[in-house]
C-alpha cells in the first residue's frame, strides 16, 4: 500500500472519548466497462476495497459506479448500507453516485436521486450544455454515535464538458440544501470536474443563496494551496495540479485533518482519481 499524501490534523489536541469522529471519503471509481487494459476494473478492484478499508469511513460517497460495480461494493462491504440509483433510467442503467453509509452507526430516514437538470425529478433527464445526464444521491441519516442527530448526506458528480451546466448544478445542488437539509448538518461530497476558482464551485458555496453554510475541507486542513493537489491523475500517480474532487461540510461539523490518498502497490492504482478523505467532529 502507499502513502497519505497531504494529511493533516487541525486542533493538535487528541479527541476525548465522549467526541462522535466521523469518517469521510469521496472516491471516483471509475466505471468498470472502460478499456483500461492494465488497469481495468477486475486487476484493480481488490485494491480499490482494500484503500476503503483502510481508511474505514463512516460516508462513503462514490462516482461513476456501474450497477455490477455497486453490487460489488455491496457485497464486499456489508457493514454498509448502498443507497443510489443509475442516472440513465433512476434503477439500474447508466452510472450511480452511490452514498455507502455505516449501518450499525446512522439509521436511514430517507433518501433519493434528482438529476441535474431542469426537470430533477425526470429519469435520465439532462439540460444546459450537459454532455450526460448527471445526478445527486442523498441520504437523511440519524447518528447514533451524536445522540441521533440528523446529517444529510449528499453525494454527486458534475458534467466533465458543459461549462454552463456546472454553474447550474452548484445553484441546483444549493436551492435543494436550502430547502431539505434545514436543521441538519451537512456533508457534501463529489467529483464535480472543476477546480475550487470555477463559477460552479462558488455558487454551490454561495452563503448567500440560503442553503447550509459550506467549507471546502482540505483547504480548512491546508490552508495553503499547494502544486501537488491533483485528485485526477490518470493511472498515472501524478500529483502536479488542482483538486476535482471534494468534501464539503457545514458548520456544526468541524475539520480534524484531511488528505488526498494516493495509495498504490507496485506501481498500480485502484482508480485513476485518487480518494479525498477526512475526519471530522461535531462541534455543536
Amino acid at each position: 500500500m502507499g502513502t497519505m499524501a497531504l494529511a493533516a490534523t487541525v486542533g493538535g489536541a487528541p479527541l476525548s472519548a465522549g467526541e462522535a469522529e466521523l469518517k469521510v471519503m469521496t472516491f471516483n471509481i471509475r466505471y468498470g466497462s472502460a478499456a483500461d487494459g492494465e488497469n481495468a476494473w477486475d486487476q484493480r478492484k481488490d485494491l480499490l476495497l482494500a484503500t476503503i478499508r483502510a481508511f474505514d469511513p463512516d460516508l462513503l460517497g462514490t462516482q461513476e459506479v456501474l450497477a455490477d460495480q455497486a453490487d460489488f461494493l455491496a457485497e464486499n462491504l456489508p457493514r454498509y448500507t448502498l443507497v443510489g440509483v443509475g442516472r440513465d433510467d433512476g434503477k439500474r442503467r447508466g452510472e450511480f453516485s452511490a452514498i455507502l453509509f455505516r449501518s450499525e452507526r446512522f439509521e436511514l430516514v430517507a433518501s433519493g436521486t434528482f438529476w441535474l437538470s431542469e426537470r430533477p425529478d425526470v429519469p435520465g433527464s439532462k439540460s444546459w450544455d450537459s454532455s450526460l445526464a448527471r445526478i445527486a444521491t442523498w441520504a437523511r441519516l440519524g447518528d447514533r454515535a451524536a445522540g441521533g442527530r440528523e446529517l444529510v448526506f449528499l453525494n454527486t458528480h458534475w458534467d466533465h464538458r458543459g461549462n454552463e451546466a456546472r454553474v447550474e448544478s452548484g445553484k441546483l445542488i444549493r436551492k435543494w440544501l436550502a430547502e431539505h437539509a434545514r436543521g441538519a448538518a451537512v456533508v457534501v461530497t463529489g467529483d464535480l470536474n472543476v477546480t475550487d476558482s470555477h463559477a460552479g464551485f462558488r455558487a454551490l458555496l454561495d452563503p448567500a443563496a440560503g442553503a447550509p453554510r459550506l467549507a471546502d475541507v482540505f483547504r480548512a486542513a491546508h490552508p495553503q494551496a499547494q502544486a501537488e493537489e491533483a485528485t485526477f491523475h490518470g493511472f498515472s500517480g501524478r500529483r502536479a495540479g488542482r483538486r476535482i474532487d471534494f468534501i464539503l461540510a457545514s458548520p456544526e461539523l468541524a475539520v480534524r485533518a484531511a488528505a488526498i490518498d494516493d495509495t498504490s502497490r507496485e506501481g498500480r492504482y485502484p482508480s485513476d482519481h485518487f480518494p479525498v478523505t477526512a475526519v471530522l467532529r461535531y462541534a455543536r
